[in-house]
């Protein structure tokens, strides 16, 4: 008889509904490690608009994939993929439990499903890209992109521009169209049983939450930190462009006042969190929970279905 396949849990659901709260329990009750799939965590001195854990909560239970991308640069969903196999890899060598807990859909997809197999990134050609659209507009690249991979040109439209650089990035450090790459498939993760855990909390408790927690943001600091963060990386970085932080940058440009900042950045919160929502029902065999990943009967119920798969 085969031995069976390691463990590894995803705790998965919308923006405020608990998962690190959760996540944190299992890792506690079974040995546990969290590699983080929140794409706005993974980025250094972005602190509390990602209501990343605690400084308490890191040194309890090992964490990874957080805190360790210089804001000026970029993380792809390959990027992710990879570094986060080899994390899991790394845990379950160690004979840990790992866990996943994050709200990147598209992140979490790469991981279990894989992505398809592209060259990773050239800062020197994405800079050159870059270059030639600000010349030229971005119909210009578009033109590139048609000439090296028309199946590529006709599916990214050409005011999509990070798109159109990445095609254009694949398709020249491949040596073939992007579209030819795409058409091997993916390589899923192997070498795991998936239990899938998600928190769906009834939308009108959940949207309080989203709507409470945006505020204490506020409250505990987020424009100044945004406003350090603006001068240490300038308007350009990329997780400035993110919820929160999107807003009190409009604020600090003048554009809007601190009320109606705050406004924005909750209703763009409940938005992503319905967008969420949408996305992980489209996740296979998930035990989903209507309560909160901090709710003690919740983590019961989540302690015991993790035991019965140990």
């Amino acid at each position: 008889m085969q031995p069976r396949e390691p463990l590894l849990i995803v705790v998965l659901g919308p923006t405020a509904s608990g998962k690190t709260a959760l996540a944190l329990a299992i890792a506690r009750r079974f040995h546990g490690e969290i590699v983080n799939c929140d794409s706005v965590a993974m980025y250094r001195d972005f602190e509390i608009g990602t209501a990343k854990p605690t400084a308490a909560e890191r040194a309890e239970v090992p964490h990874y994939l957080l805190d360790f991308v210089d804001p000026k640069t970029n993380v792809t969903a390959g990027d992710y993929a990879r570094q986060a196999r080899q994390a899991l890899a790394e845990i379950n060598g160690r004979g840990r439990l790992p866990i996943i807990s994050g709200g990147t859909g598209l992140y979490l997809r790469a991981l279990l499903e894989g992505i398809f197999a592209g060259p990773q990134r050239s800062e020197e050609l994405r800079d050159d890209l870059r270059r030639r659209a600000e010349t030229g507009g971005p119909e210009r690249l578009h033109r590139i992109l048609r000439r090296l991979d028309p199946s590529a040109a006709n599916r990214i439209h050409a005011n999509d521009l990070p798109k159109v650089i990445r095609a254009i990035e694949v398709c020249v450090s491949a040596r073939r169209p992007m579209t030819e790459i795409l058409q091997h498939g993916r390589e899923p993760l192997r070498g795991f049983r998936i239990l899938r855990i998600g928190l769906n909390p009834e939308r009108e408790a959940l949207y309080a939450r989203i709507n409470q927690r945006a505020a204490k943001m506020f409250d505990d600091g987020l424009i100044a930190e945004t406003e350090q963060l603006r001068k240490k990386y300038g308007d350009e970085a990329r997780p400035l462009t993110s919820l929160g932080y999107r807003q009190v940058m409009q604020f600090l440009r003048g554009e809007i006042d601190r009320k109606y900042a705050l406004e924005a950045a909750q209703q763009a919160h409940r938005y992503y969190a319905k967008r969420q929502m949408t996305w992980f029902r489209r996740e296979p065999d998930v035990h989903w929970f209507t309560g909160f990943g901090n709710d003690t009967g919740v983590q019961a119920e989540a302690l015991a279905i993790v035991k019965k798969q140990e």
